[in-house]
């Protein structure tokens, strides 16, 4: 199938196919014309890159995880992958835990912010000065 078509079927478009194949995520071959040519293998494949992406990986990620489902059978391979899985999951747990710390941080300006205007609404309105 050509690109147009996986893209269809896949919900990616053809400019983020196009990088997942510069990246050595995906691989196509060419007709004479050269456009790309897409086995119906390259669905799932791409489904799983997006599953990965969404997990929190990066395309160079991708790449050292993705042998793992290519030859399963690999215990160094499988080792590596989840290495880095594990690799990636601890990042993500630091990043929500940095995100926990900013939002408590700005709910305690939040609740100093919220005093403040409670105050100024209760407060006399100043005179005006004649001149």
């Amino acid at each position: 199938m050509r690109i147009g078509e996986l893209s269809k079927r896949t919900g990616v478009s053809p400019r983020s196919l196009r990088y997942y194949e510069a990246q050595g995520l995906l691989t196509s071959s060419r007709s004479e014309a050269g456009q790309r040519h897409y086995s119906d293998a390259e669905v799932q494949r791409v489904s799983l890159i997006r599953q990965l992406f969404d997990a929190g990986m990066s395309s160079r990620v991708i790449a050292t995880v993705l042998p793992c489902v290519e030859t399963p059978g690999d215990a160094g391979v499988v080792e590596l992958a989840f290495a880095t899985m594990t690799r990636v999951r601890d990042r993500i747990d630091a990043d929500i835990a940095h995100l926990i710390e900013t939002r408590d941080a700005l709910d305690a300006l939040i609740r100093a912010n919220s005093q403040h205007r409670a105050e100024l609404s209760t407060a006399p309105e100043p005179v005006a000065r004649l001149a």
